[in-house]
């Protein structure tokens, strides 16, 4: 009983906090100093350059109780500006932290003070909300304590926050994810070069992902040298004695890791969700997304110690924590994905991936075709009996009809969301169906009823979760930031979000300054959570109840993600903070519109290349020149327009020498034309110049081992002379009409991801080989 009464209190306190005026005469004030630098620090056995707060990595844990009154300055003595929010905690939108929406950016040499009640309990962090920097150290640990004492039996707790580190600077991350390059799934073994799919029998399978420009079924961006546990790999917490429960709060603070948690030992019982005490249940192998906190009760056992595994989902690392002294009691080990009989499994089914994205203002309708036409295309036949929502098309939205009943809907949304999955069901489609069956929240049971007045006006959002993994631009609704509107909505609605994930990686979505009810099979007592995971190709239904004004932040924290543009800006219409005048909005929206510039050099034994581009979500640079040493040369020189990912029109102006052998006679010619980057993944160029020859282009490169390329490149120009004569039969014919026709294939061999050994032949070149640099 004591546990509802405190849980329907809290519950309140979420859902009208904008209507409590607090006194800070009346509340404890805690005060602490955070100080954000640049220096060296050493990971995994290597020193790169970090942003630290106040000397660590993670920065310190910061604690309250429940009714306090929190005054936090931050210095930045950084030479770039920073930022900090305070993640799941609700205060006014002022002191929320995202720079230029909410709060203005901490200068360089500047102190920002930020202020507010704790009107809530539980397990929350803090990080950097300014580009890249989370990646680089910025984040930290926060817990708060209930005002009326602790419920919950326990000993002693732990904060555990994990994270991953690359000793790139996360913009050179970036910039490689922009390119294409294919080296970090080659780094990590998750690459499904084509020697391994044809002798799994999986050609077909791949054809269909090619066919749906898609090389593989990807799970994870980015290779990390180290994944960490509090800053370290490993961790030793001998103070834990036999007997003692201890109470974990677990914090995902990665950039764009999410892991599977595993224990040795009895099953821990799971106890808070997000900071929000949620039924307890036991519970060992649980999959945790980027922002997500959870709370774990453990006992330590007599005869050993306890490891807690913490596995990124692709498998490609994992760090270790031991609680207690004496042997170590195992953690289960968690298999790497088999991403080849994934793609099997999926070509099985008809899922429709690929959605179009960078899209100009779409109309109102087009969100609901895009969920119609794309994503898991259910078979008629198949028998519903006993499938989980997270693995269905639950239709909230009949038909994609927005207007549909709001009585209904809300009945649909529980009714469906209840169903659950029956993982031993056989057959092709339902195996299909399993690949994603542990991804949902089917396990966290709210205490006391979350459900919000039928009697409010309810705003349904649809948001297809869109992405392009070829120029590394993610959307909603296939619209990154930088084009969209902000979402509008008001005061005393009932918002209704349907998440649908169109892409094959995990998104956690993360709404400031609210909680919301993630609708699962529990219905009324469906959990409350400020951060939600949606699994590849499927749904996920939110509601809140909207009591907040201005604007807050909506996007995908993975922290890529992000900035490639998959965010939005919810917004209550109301007026602005006078405070942020200065510090327009328009700053935030582009932080995904910046150009990123790569270049791409081959010196060989026959020739050289090089090719330099420089591109944002619309446009883009490309310089190519390539000198033989039989004095055969080309440049060129074009910019494209993207209408769209795979469509772009483009001019410009090409070199080369007329006479072959020769650099004697250059001639410069105008040329227009489209690119297209086609099903099966082949790069289509389509042009003519200023004389009217028109020549079409065409490539494509595939791995066939796991490190080892192969490329080929056509080229055919027809050449009409535009000059015509009069035969006998009086037809006008083209004079001195000549074609020329180019090719090139070559094998390159990836050494790491700045270089490569490469081979080829080009019947302008000749045959040789070199190494190829990329920068």
């Amino acid at each position: 009983m004591k546990l509802h009464i405190y849980f329907l209190s809290l519950s309140f306190l979420l859902l009208f906090t904008s209507h409590i005026v607090y006194s800070q005469d009346t509340q404890d004030t805690v005060v602490y100093n955070l100080t954000i630098r640049q220096e060296m620090v050493k990971k995994a056995g290597k020193e790169s350059m970090g942003m630290t707060v106040n000397g660590g990595i993670p920065g310190p844990t910061i604690r309250f109780k429940e009714g306090n009154y929190a005054v936090i300055y931050v210095k930045n003595e950084m030479d770039v500006e920073t930022s900090v929010h305070w993640h799941g905690l609700l205060l006014p939108n002022f002191y929320d932290g995202v720079p230029y929406l909410t709060t203005p950016p901490i200068e360089p040499g500047q102190t920002q003070k930020y202020e507010f009640p704790l009107i809530q309990s539980g397990t929350y962090w803090y990080h950097s909300h300014t580009m890249l920097q989370e990646q680089s150290g910025v984040y930290g640990s926060i817990v708060i304590e209930p005002k009326e004492g602790e419920i919950l039996d326990y000993d002693k707790e732990l904060v555990m926050i994990l994270s991953d580190w690359t000793h790139q600077k996360p913009m050179n991350v970036l910039r490689n994810l922009k390119r294409g390059n294919e080296w970090y799934n080659i780094k990590k073994g998750t690459a499904t070069p084509l020697n391994q799919v044809i002798a799994r029998g999986a050609f077909g399978a791949q054809l269909n992902f090619w066919r749906q420009r898609m090389e593989s079924a990807d799970i994870a961006d980015i290779y990390y040298p180290a994944f960490l546990n509090n800053g370290q790999e490993v961790q030793e917490y001998p103070q834990f004695e036999p007997g003692d429960k201890v109470r974990l709060r677990i914090i995902n603070g990665a950039a764009s890791s999410q892991f599977w948690m595993t224990f040795g030992g009895e099953d821990p019982l799971l106890v808070a969700a997000d900071g929000l005490n949620v039924v307890p249940v036991k519970r060992n192998k649980t999959f945790i997304g980027i922002a997500e906190t959870y709370d774990f009760i453990v006992t330590i056992p007599d005869e050993g110690k306890i490891e807690f595994r913490a596995t990124a989902q692709d498998g490609s690392g994992y760090s270790v924590a031991y609680l207690g002294t004496g042997d170590i009691i195992p953690a289960s080990e968690v298999p790497r994905p088999d991403k080849i009989k994934m793609m099997q499994q999926m070509a099985k089914m008809d899922m429709r991936m690929g959605a179009p994205a960078m899209k100009y203002n779409p109309s109102e309708e087009e969100p609901q075709e895009m969920m119609k036409n794309w994503g898991m295309q259910m078979d008629s036949e198949m028998n519903m009996e006993g499938m989980d929502h997270a693995d269905m098309d639950h239709h909230i939205y009949k038909n994609g009809d927005m207007d549909m009943p709001d009585e209904d809907a809300s009945k649909q949304i529980d009714h469906e969301n209840s169903m659950e999955m029956n993982e031993s069901t056989s057959g092709d489609q339902m195996a299909g169906m399993n690949m994603f069956a542990e991804y949902n929240y089917n396990y966290l049971k709210a205490p006391t009823s979350t459900t919000i007045s039928e009697d409010q006006p309810v705003r349904n959002i649809l948001l297809n979760l869109t992405g392009n993994m070829w120029r590394y631009i993610w959307s909603m609704n296939g619209v990154p930031l930088s084009e969209a509107d902000m979402i509008k909505i008001s005061q005393g609605e009932k918002v209704r979000i349907t998440f649908n994930n169109l892409t094959m990686m995990h998104h956690p979505m993360h709404l400031h300054g609210h909680f919301f009810r993630v609708v699962n099979k529990h219905g009324e007592y469906s959990p409350l959570k400020h951060t939600v995971n949606v699994p590849p190709m499927q749904k996920t239904a939110i509601e809140f109840d909207a009591t907040e004004d201005s604007d807050w932040f909506l996007h995908c924290h993975v922290l890529y993600h992000m900035i490639g543009g998959m965010a939005r800006a919810v917004s209550y219409d109301t007026e602005r903070d006078p405070r942020m005048e200065e510090f327009p909005a328009k700053i935030l929206f582009g932080e995904g519109n910046h150009f990123y510039s790569w270049g791409l050099a081959d010196v060989a034994s026959h020739m050289s290349e090089l090719n330099l581009v420089s591109s944002n979500i619309r446009n883009q640079f490309n310089l190519n020149a390539e000198y033989g040493y039989n004095q055969n040369m080309e440049a060129e020189l074009t910019y494209e327009y993207y209408l769209y990912d795979y469509f772009r029109i483009f001019a410009g102006m090409n070199v080369e020498n007329e006479i072959e052998n020769s650099l004697d006679e250059i001639s410069a010619t105008a040329i227009a034309g489209i690119r297209f980057f086609t099903p099966y993944m082949f790069n289509l160029d389509v042009r003519v110049d200023n004389k009217l020859r028109p020549e079409i282009r065409i490539s494509r490169e595939i791995m066939i081992f796991p490190r080892t390329a192969i490329f080929g490149n056509y080229e055919y120009q027809a050449d009409f002379g535009w000059v015509n004569t009069l035969t006998e039969e009086g037809t006008d014919v083209p004079l001195d009409y000549k074609e020329e026709t180019t090719w090139s294939a070559g094998v390159e061999y990836f050494l790491n991801r700045n270089f490569s050994l490469m081979g080829s032949y080009d019947n302008r070149f000749g045959a040789g080989g070199g190494l190829s640099l990329r920068f």
